[in-house]
């Protein structure tokens, strides 16, 4: 078996049962000693929204053919980034912020 493909982005196959755990790098880890001097812009907003779009049809494919916990590790990536985003509007004044209409 591959790996979950799509738009660019290549994500590993799940480790197996029992295996270790190497992992996809999401586009929001920064290390520690760069935490906060990075710049957030739409780009890298863009790029995030769409790994996790990637990272959703990973774990359906995962989960469509019975390896539900093989897609653990893809799980945690997107729960990362949906905080890391949240973070992000919640830290964010209502003027600046696009409308949605």
């Amino acid at each position: 078996m591959g790996a979950c493909r799509g738009r660019g982005r290549r994500f590993p196959s799940a480790p197996a049962r029992g295996g270790g755990g190497g992992g996809a790098m999401s586009v929001a880890f920064v290390p520690e000693r760069l935490r906060g001097k990075a710049e957030v812009n739409q780009e890298t907003l863009q790029r995030l929204l769409e790994e996790n779009d990637q990272l959703i049809r990973c774990i359906v494919e995962y989960q469509s053919k019975g390896r539900a916990t093989d897609c653990v590790q893809y799980q945690h990536i997107l729960h990362r980034n949906l905080i890391y985003l949240a973070t992000i509007a919640d830290a964010t004044p209502p003027s600046t912020q696009k409308s949605a209409d």
